[in-house]
């Protein structure tokens, strides 16, 4: 994987961290928390995504490209 496709997966999983938490903190999430005792389906995968997205860039970074 080149370093820009990493770089790309890198940013985007950053913001999808960024979205995740701040779902987590919404009314709707609240109320999920509330009722069910966990958050909204939609935080979750988006926390998920963004990890998994961060540590296939961090590691696309960290190996670097292969000529």
């Amino acid at each position: 994987m080149n370093k820009v496709a990493s770089l790309i997966f890198l940013i985007a999983g950053i913001v999808l961290l960024v979205y995740g938490v701040s779902a987590s903190e919404s009314i709707g999430s609240s109320f999920s928390r509330l009722f069910t005792g966990t958050p909204t389906d939609r935080t979750i995968w988006f926390l998920i995504g963004g990890a998994i997205a961060t540590a296939v860039g961090l590691v696309g970074l960290l190996r670097g490209s292969k000529p």
